[in-house]
Formats: C-alpha cells, structure tokens, sequence
C-alpha cells in the first residue's frame, strides 16, 4: 500500500512538472499571438487560425491553470503561497529587509518569491476565468465586458512573468554564487 502510494505521487510531481512547462510553453505562444488576434464580442464566421488556436489552446490552458492552482494549495500548501491569509508577514518581512541590505531572498518559504508566485497563480487564474466566460457569453453584450477584464489580467500575467524570469535569475544567480 505504501509503494502504491509513494508511485502515484511521484507520478504526480512529474504530471506538475510538465503541467508547469506546458503551462509555461502555452502562455507564451498566446502572449506572442495575442496582437494576431481579432475578436470582439465573438468569434467571426471568418476567424484565422489564430483567432481558433487562442480560444482553444486557451481554454486548454485555463484547465491546466485551475488544475495547477488547486494542486498548489491543496493539504495546507495554500500557506506556502498565500501566508497573509493567515497573517503570517514575517518571512515577507525578512526578505524585503534583506532586499534592502542587497541579499537575495530565499526561494520557498513563506517570503518574496512564494507571494510573487501566488499572486502569478491568482493572475493566472484570472486570465483563464475572465477567458472562459468571455468563450461562453459570446454574442451578448456582456461579452465585451469579459473581454475587458480578460485582457486586464493578461496583462497582469505578463508582468507576473517578467518578475517571475527576474526572480528566477536572481536565484540562480545566488546558486551559482554558493
């Protein structure tokens, strides 16, 4: 029962693995599309390949995304990404003052980069839900709207990314270092 168990979930760090790379690979395409794309309150009856493969790829990147959220706070791992929740600021804390004194915070934890990544999940989030009710309210007036916020939170997601690459860097920079 044990080895049962201990295999499902190294096949489940290994699913979250790639579920995070195509995550990763997914976004990026539709970022770099995302100016191709012309849609408004619907999709046109002439749509370009474009149009279809942002819907599509789109809402499959939303299910990995919910998928991917729920994975990460699941058994209490919400504490890890979203401490302020139980007002738990002290790691934060210490690694904006060690910021400030020009030290690297540490990756894990409750502090800097965890919150930098829980607020990239709630970004994230919000792109794919404002995407998926914008995909499902298409043709009414409400479409526009959701358009609105869609393209609110991916923008939010994008600068979410270029932190993310920054703090990334800036751990490897401090593993190289040791």
């Amino acid at each position: 029962m044990a080895r049962s168990s201990s295999l499902i979930a190294k096949a489940f760090e290994k699913l979250a693995t790639y579920q995070h790379l195509l995550i990763i690979l997914l976004s990026l395409f539709l970022i770099s599309t995302s100016p191709w794309i012309m849609m408004g309150r619907t999709l046109r009856s002439s749509a370009s390949i474009w149009d279809y493969l942002h819907v599509y790829l789109g809402l499959l990147t939303g299910l990995l995304s919910i998928t991917m959220f729920l994975a990460n706070i699941l058994k209490g791992k919400w504490r890890q990404y979203f401490p302020w929740l139980a007002g738990d600021f002290s790691q934060l804390k210490r690694d904006l003052v060690g910021l400030v004194k020009g030290k690297v915070p540490l990756a894990g934890g409750r502090g800097l980069f965890s919150f930098v990544e829980g607020l990239g999940m709630l970004l994230m989030l919000g792109v794919a839900l404002t995407g998926v009710m914008w995909f499902f309210l298409q043709g009414s007036s409400d479409a526009l709207t959701w358009r609105s916020y869609h393209i609110w939170f991916a923008k939010g997601f994008i600068g979410f990314i270029v932190v993310h690459v920054i703090f990334a860097c800036l751990h490897l920079l401090d593993f190289i270092r040791n």
